[in-house]
């Protein structure tokens, strides 16, 4: 059988557009901006879980089939995630340097050096209090780091036969998704009343930012995969699912917070994600609306808006840049649009040509065991 890249599925790649700038104005907007879009825009964290999940669908899309079929080469695999994924977080620790004096003072010696020797290991998100050393997004990068190592396990399960038992299957990886956040609610370790989104606490710290809690949203995608499988491009239900999924999500959110909090980051709104990834990966209305060729070419840059976009607001306004260009009264918009162009601009003159250079370096060949054709990545799943 030989090797051959799957479809591309614009319509996810066109939805990592609005996740991404979603998460810029959960950090960087009033939400109250935003009228009836304000419940989103607050909740932009979960844009983070659904990044998570949808990184363990798109390897699995692309790299499952062949996973089972024992021809996935493991350490050309990890090879093309890190060449896809480290030039870009090398850049954003590189303009983070303003933040060493501020993590200098925030932390102890001790954890100060240990968050300077982990964070370019991508190790950091293993130690809740040094989890956002130096650039708040990066912690994600440990969590999908810890993924794509376990991933070519992960990716051998069996191909479903029927979509009931698997589901039945789905249903208990849910219920441990949820685990995390009701064992929060229940013996509430950090004492506080009504977390929020501006809670602080030692344990809402490995709830939000440490690899395990965040785990089943992985694996959930990777299953979630093989679900697809069995559901044609075409099909009604495809459609049915992603308005479903995409309604229902955004009840969830309206109820504000009548919802807890501690569920809304992974297991509550887990399924919901995959009704929505499910109705955009088929051929469909919705699909083809949010799968829009200028959607889709900033979807591409996701990642580096993502990772970037917390390093690139500072540079923007510690320059003053908008004050001597006479902008600054179309501020935060102009820097909106600033951040996806200077993600763009990272995109083509970072992240791609350092991608195949490193390729190039370490001799980086097909990820297929015994085929000799053009590698085939992921290189659109995470952010």
């Amino acid at each position: 059988m030989e090797a051959h890249k799957p479809a591309r599925l614009d319509g996810l790649t066109g939805l990592r557009t609005f996740a991404a700038i979603n998460i810029v104005f959960f950090h960087f907007s009033n939400p109250i901006r935003f009228g009836w879009f304000a419940p989103v825009v607050n909740a932009g964290f979960a844009s983070v879980s659904f990044f998570i999940m949808l990184s363990g669908f798109v390897l699995a899309y692309n790299y499952a089939a062949r996973a089972r079929a024992g021809e996935l080469d493991k350490r050309r695999f990890w090879e093309a995630r890190f060449t896809r994924l480290y030039p870009v977080y090398l850049l954003s620790l590189l303009l983070s340097w303003r933040m060493v004096a501020v993590e200098y003072a925030a932390h102890t010696q001790r954890m100060f050096w240990t968050g300077m020797a982990l964070t370019p290991l991508l190790l950091q998100g293993w130690i809740p209090s040094i989890a956002t050393f130096l650039n708040t997004p990066a912690w994600t990068m440990s969590a999908e780091s810890a993924y794509y190592l376990a991933f070519p396990w992960l990716a051998k399960g069996k191909r479903p036969g029927r979509a009931g038992p698997y589901l039945a299957k789905m249903a208990a990886v849910l219920g441990l998704g949820m685990v995390p956040g009701l064992l929060y609610i229940a013996l509430n370790p950090d004492g506080i009343a009504h977390p929020d989104r501006w809670s602080w606490g030692p344990w809402l710290q490995v709830l939000k930012y440490t690899p395990l809690p965040h785990l089943a949203s992985f694996v959930f995608g990777v299953m979630l995969a093989n679900l697809d499988e069995l559901v044609g491009r075409a099909s009604r239900l495809r459609l049915i699912l992603g308005v479903g999924g995409f309604a229902a999500t955004f009840g969830i959110l309206e109820l504000g917070p009548r919802v807890p909090y501690a569920i809304v980051h992974d297991g509550l709104l887990m399924p919901l994600f995959g009704c929505i990834i499910l109705g955009l990966a088929g051929n469909n209305t919705l699909a083809h609306a949010i799968g829009w060729r200028p959607l889709v070419f900033v979807g591409e840059a996701s990642y580096c808006l993502y990772l970037l976009h917390f390093n690139l607001w500072n540079l923007i306004h510690d320059s003053h840049v908008l004050d001597w260009a006479g902008l600054s009264r179309f501020d935060p918009w102009i820097s909106y649009v600033l951040l996806i162009g200077l993600a763009l601009l990272a995109l083509y003159t970072v992240e791609k040509p350092a991608q195949r250079q490193l390729r190039k370096w370490m001799g980086v060949t097909p990820v297929v065991k015994e085929h000799k054709v053009e590698m085939v990545s992921a290189d659109a799943d995470g952010p």
